[in-house]
């Protein structure tokens, strides 16, 4: 509100969106013109789902105000956009890809822009982005103010926000480790060709409706997809190779619970939003801290209760702890009933014998134990040694 640039960073399902949109939409109201319409505020989030998420909050705060937006994004014909900007526009809410495609095309005109949103930065950055943003906010008015939201403040966040934020507030509202607050997590150990299979039996033995499940790579989530399919479970999937009509359809397939489980990759789930989500999957570890709080944060939003389950083989062991010892979690390793383990287990380290010094009180102890001796062993010495006898 005071206009300064920030740097903002909240867990996911916290309401980042409407933090900025709200304040957004009382800075418009006062200076915008009914019949004279320009772009003055952009908003640049990472994927298609994030610009419907954002551009309908828009549309639901500000239901009472005379301010439009228009949403820039692939997957639509870049005519019916086109259309949209030519009738005036408040707001633009897109993917960098296809504004800077129209950018290029010099379809569309930022130099009014004066309020400029970086949503899902840390996305944006994994994906890439970096050089498109930079060149769209050279379009930009150069007396703006600019703010760059994001799950977690990592350092490329801070490394982003040096070259693009002029002395930002930063407002960090909760710690990674917040996460699990309303979220209860399990994980099971399991050999690496029955996964899949204890992943059905979970379904069903739980009648688990509404799960959304992340595999690490588009290859891995269309198998884990095909699997669950040939298992008669209802199942959809989502990642970056299908077009932006069918990630849509996945998504509401699995909302209005036509589906039991969306199949997930990371990046297209990313702005992903399910009223009271049942349930999180991690079919496969990702790499990164960051990566499983974003996935776990689909569950438990909005203070509702939630639930995460790891599928852990040989191989996840060590990634697992990490991510444990990142979010001070301890989470119990169990073993389904009927999904006992054959593959070969990492030796467990036996716990080192303690020496008598180390039980006795360590080398404090030593010591003393040592310049006892040493004083007894001198008295002794004196004792044995002549006297010198007296001349005559």
């Amino acid at each position: 509100m005071k206009g300064l640039d920030v740097l903002g960073a909240s867990k996911s399902g916290t309401g980042k969106t409407a933090a900025y949109v709200l304040p957004l939409l009382n800075k418009l109201q006062k200076v915008v013109k009914k019949d004279k319409k320009v772009i003055r505020a952009l908003i640049i989030v990472p994927t298609i789902e994030l610009v419907d998420q954002v551009s309908r909050s828009i549309n639901d705060f500000g239901k009472y105000l005379d301010i439009s937006n228009v949403k820039i994004q692939g997957g639509i014909p870049k005519s019916s956009q086109l259309e949209r900007l030519k009738k005036g526009t408040d707001i633009v809410v897109a993917t960098p890809g296809r504004l800077q495609s129209l950018i290029a095309d010099k379809k569309i005109h930022l130099e009014y822009v004066n309020t400029v949103i970086l949503d899902e930065a840390d996305t944006m950055l994994d994906l890439g982005f970096l050089d498109e943003i930079k060149a769209i906010l050279n379009y930009c008015n150069t007396e703006r103010q600019t703010l760059m939201f994001s799950a977690t403040i990592s350092q490329n966040i801070k490394k982003l926000a040096k070259e693009f934020l002029k002395d930002p507030a930063i407002v960090e509202v909760s710690q990674r480790r917040d996460i699990v607050d309303f979220i209860v997590h399990k994980a099971y150990k399991v050999d690496k060709n029955r996964k899949a299979a204890l992943v059905a039996k979970l379904i069903e033995d739980r009648q688990l409706e509404q799960v959304l499940l992340f595999a690490s790579s588009k290859e891995s989530a269309n198998k884990i997809y095909e699997y669950l399919k040939n298992k008669k479970i209802r199942v959809s999937i989502i990642h970056g190779d299908l077009n932006r009509g069918s990630r849509a359809k996945s998504l509401a397939l699995l909302k209005s619970g036509k589906t039991q489980v969306l199949v997930a990759t990371d990046i297209a789930a990313r702005g992903i939003d399910i009223p009271q989500l049942e349930m999180v999957m991690n079919y496969e570890l990702p790499e990164h801290t960051d990566d499983f709080t974003h996935r776990v944060g689909r569950t438990g939003r909005a203070g509702h209760k939630g639930q995460v389950v790891s599928f852990l083989t040989v191989r996840d062991y060590d990634t697992f702890s990490k991510i444990e010892r990142h979010l001070k979690l301890n989470i119990k390793r169990d073993i389904y009933p009927g999904f006992e383990l054959t593959d070969k287990q990492p030796r467990q380290k036996q716990p080192k014998k303690k020496s008598l010094i180390e039980r006795k009180g360590g080398f404090d102890f030593h010591k003393k134990r040592m310049e006892k001796r040493k004083r007894q062993t001198q008295f002794k010495d004196r004792k044995k040694k002549p006297e010198n006898k007296k001349r005559g």
